[in-house]
């Protein structure tokens, strides 16, 4: 994601991106432990969409921090 991409959006689009890139983080953990002895292809693929969506949270993240610290 890139600085000049998060710049144009508020505050509150990012945080709301921040919590909507958790929730599904959360869900794809948790069906990915459903299914990993029965299909372990597809479970290392949900595991593998959860690390990149985990690198977009962490992005989101610092982007808030540091605009809550440019704002503080």
């Amino acid at each position: 994601m890139s600085g000049r991409r998060i710049r144009s959006t508020s505050l509150a689009q990012i945080t709301g991106s921040l919590h909507i890139h958790n929730f599904y983080i959360g869900k794809l953990k948790a069906k990915q432990e459903q299914l990993f002895e029965n299909d372990p292809d597809l479970a290392m693929l949900l595991d593998n969409v959860a690390a990149v969506l985990s690198e977009h949270a962490v992005a989101l993240a610092e982007e808030v921090a540091h605009r809550e610290d440019d704002d503080g």
